[in-house]
């Protein structure tokens, strides 16, 4: 089916299924225990080995000999994999990182040797015996001293242009009466998924399949291959499960192939999970940024001229940090300057972690919003409103397919009791405390792609619905199948949904916020088929049945669903391709984020008082999950905004604090009570669904929001992330 046209009245609009807060459909399986993660896949292999994954000692340079004889003595040794043994290794398709490295190394602890051993015990501790000599060679790891001499980005299929230019931007912002031109720093951040990475591989002759937790089996299949240079159709790749990915878990990273050729050396299935020390550095990472933004406007409000600039850095021939993707759309603006530049670095790669790009842009941006409105002696709120646009600001005359930014706000505005901020900060006190408000806008991509699925009907009413679409904990189950029970008019007992096998038909798997609008228009579309294969088995005219509590009328006829399968099952395939929509319209989710926070005037502690979201992302198809969704977002955003950062040993070349007792992020002592607002809306232009992805826009906008909170509170403007109580303590006034 190819969708060409915006959407008219269809099944889904029935809303019988669709729409409403519908119970995770695997819940009782993650909470009893029995889902079954990539690790755990026990009964599908037997007598499994283990492998334990060595990490490069130092940030740069070469390997001069790897001293495997103590290691290979030690008990339970079974094969050890190292670069020279393992036959020749591409890089994949997505990530440019080498996953299993020698001679060269290029960052701190990649891949050098997989120990094999019965057990993993066995396997840690004859990795600890391999003595592995290097020669270190200069690095780069430092953005800041990198920064001046970076380059433009190049254009690819995942970045945009290097330099946008609309306008005269110079000349306007350098005659605007009011003017801001200011730095904010982002720090590396890493993706802390409570499941590790993890596979369990097996072959039997050169047929290969892995047990992975991997959000894309597509490119998961395609980059396996790649990498191994073995054919595509001898792998099969099974992710039923995800605890968690951000972007983290996108496609293949060492545990994947460190499995793949343990188990080919040994001759037998092996087990291998990255330990959570090894993970920050090993695997990807949300890079580090600068970002210059310029904002010039009238007295009035007006925005005349904006400007984004952003540094980041990564391994040579890595994406880059898309930061500027939001202030291209988000603000009217007639002269507009963006341009990306990104340094080499020596340290490990950096790719796509939850809204990549508009996280981190939004973060300086929404800032500078607030310090603007300031300048202008305005209300936050009511500056952004004014400079609220219908259509692409760099493309007059295309349009947004649907956009509630004003009503976002204006919504967040009244519920969260925003008349009652005091606009000169420091003024607001309970005791110890020092009370402020913060409010700042999200946008993020509405991106949707080609996804397929199959549908089977039995003579039981049963429907089961088939596809490689991924579940990293976002509810892609249940929505799938409230999708199946829509189109098919029965209940969510009546429908069956497998996920996560590469043997199913191909979706875009999860990400970038493009998974459940993709991933339901494919059985959307398979479903349509399936009804037709229905009304011929039963005899009934396609245009004039109905499906309908289980039967199928047509009139006075009225039949049970299953009956159209009583001599076989009816099974087909079908998937949802696009037109050019996207093309002639701007497609994106929007929202408004409101934050109260406590400020200690003595020590500089900030806590999160009150949260609120409001999103405006097309149809919602299961609130419940939406939501669910949305709160654990803004959880990961006040992250952003107060504990998470990589910490760069800028001499070694590391991030120092590589675990989850260095690394912080929130607790639920540090989550206050989160409220969502989820605007009825629809989409046609997207798909058939009318709907749009949800889960990153509940990031997008979160972090600076606490920002301005905490200026609010306090008088004190941080600018570099994440803002922590060394960056208050000294300015802090405890007098008066």
């Amino acid at each position: 089916m190819k969708f060409e046209t915006p959407a008219g009245i269809n099944p889904i609009d029935q809303l019988k299924v669709i729409g409403k807060p519908t119970d995770r459909i695997e819940g009782p399986l993650k909470t009893t225990g029995t889902a079954k993660y990539a690790y755990e896949h026990n009964e599908a292999v037997t007598n499994p080995a283990y492998g334990y994954v060595v990490g490069a000692a130092i940030a740069k340079g070469r390997i001069k000999a790897i001293d495997q004889t103590k290691a290979k003595a030690a008990p339970g040794v079974l094969a050890i994999v190292t670069a020279a043994s393992a036959g020749p290794l591409k890089p994949g398709q997505f990530y440019v990182d080498r996953l299993l490295a020698g001679p060269n190394i290029d960052h701190y602890h990649q891949a050098v040797a997989v120990v094999v051993a019965e057990t993993f015990e066995q396997a840690r501790a004859a990795a600890s015996l391999l003595k592995i000599s290097y020669t270190k060679t200069k690095g780069a790891y430092d953005l800041t001293a990198a920064k001046d001499s970076a380059p433009l980005i190049k254009q690819g299929p995942y970045s945009p242009p290097p330099t946008t230019n609309v306008g005269n931007f110079e000349g306007a912002f350098a005659s605007d009466p009011v003017k801001l031109d200011e730095t904010y720093t982002t720090p590396d951040q890493t993706h802390a998924m409570m499941e590790p990475h993890a596979t369990i591989a097996k072959w039997d002759g050169d047929k290969l399949t892995c047990w992975a937790s991997i959000q894309q089996i597509n490119w998961g299949v395609r980059d396996i291959a790649t990498v191994l240079g073995i054919p595509k159709e001898n792998i099969r790749l099974i992710s039923a499960f995800i605890g968690g990915g951000f972007g983290g878990k996108g496609t293949v990273l060492s545990d994947i192939i460190a499995a793949s050729l343990a188990a080919r050396a040994a001759g037998r299935p092996v087990k291998v999970t990255l330990p959570r020390p090894l993970i920050a550095n090993n695997t990807t990472h949300r890079p580090a940024t600068i970002q210059r933004v310029r904002i010039g406007a009238t007295p009035d409000g007006t925005i005349t001229a904006i400007g984004h600039e952003s540094w980041s850095g990564n391994l040579p021939g890595g994406i880059s940090e898309t930061a500027t993707a939001s202030t291209q759309l988000l603000y009217a603006g007639a002269n507009r300057f963006m341009q990306l530049r990104q340094a080499v670095l020596d340290l490990p790669e950096g790719s796509a972690m939850r809204a990549p790009g508009e996280a981190t842009g939004m973060m300086a941006l929404e800032i500078a919003m607030d310090e603007m409105a300031e300048k202008l002696n305005m209300d936050p709120v009511i500056f952004r409103i004014k400079n609220d646009t219908q259509e692409d600001p760099e493309k007059p005359g295309r349009k947004f397919s649907s956009r509630k930014l004003v009503e976002c706000l204006k919504t967040g505005a009244e519920q969260f009791g925003w008349n009652k901020r005091q606009a000169k900060p420091g003024t607001v006190r309970e005791g110890q405390w020092l009370i402020g408000m913060g409010v700042a806008s999200a946008i993020r991509g509405a991106p949707i792609l080609k996804s397929a699925a199959r549908v089977r009907l039995s003579r039981e009413g049963i429907v089961t619905v088939e596809t490689d679409m991924t579940d990293i904990g976002t509810g892609s189950y249940t929505i799938i199948g409230q999708t199946a029970a829509e189109m098919m008019g029965i209940t969510m007992d009546k429908v069956v949904v497998k996920l996560g096998d590469s043997t199913f038909p191909e979706s875009p798997g999860s990400g970038g916020q493009l998974g459940a609008a993709s991933s339901t228009s494919g059985v959307y579309a398979a479903c349509v088929k399936l009804r037709e294969s229905v009304a011929k088995s039963l005899g009934l005219s396609i245009e004039k049945a109905e499906f309908v509590d289980g039967k199928v009328r047509e009139g006075n006829r009225s039949y049970a669903l299953g009956d159209a399968a009583k001599a076989t099952d009816l099974v087909v395939t079908d998937e949802m391709t696009y037109g050019n929509l996207s093309e002639e319209y701007a497609q994106d989710t929007f929202g408004a984020h409101f934050v109260e926070v406590g400020v200690n005037r003595y020590t500089g502690e900030i806590r999160v008082r009150r949260m609120l979201a409001v999103c405006n992302a097309g149809r919602i198809l299961n609130p419940k999950a939406a939501r669910s969704q949305v709160i654990g977002a803004m959880t990961m955003g006040v992250g952003s905004a107060l504990m998470e950062e990589l910490v760069v040993d800028k001499q070694v070349g590391f991030f120092v604090n590589h675990d989850l007792a260095g690394y912080e992020v929130p607790v639920h002592a540090d989550i206050p009570h989160q409220e969502v607002i989820l605007l009825d809306d629809v989409d046609p232009t997207m798909s058939p669904m009318k709907a749009k992805g949800i889960g990153e826009l509940g990031l997008v906008g979160v972090a600076p929001a606490v920002a301005n909170a905490v200026y609010n509170a306090t008088g004190i403007r941080v600018r570099e992330y994440p803002i922590t109580l060394d960056k208050l303590i000294d300015k802090l006034s405890v007098n008066g």
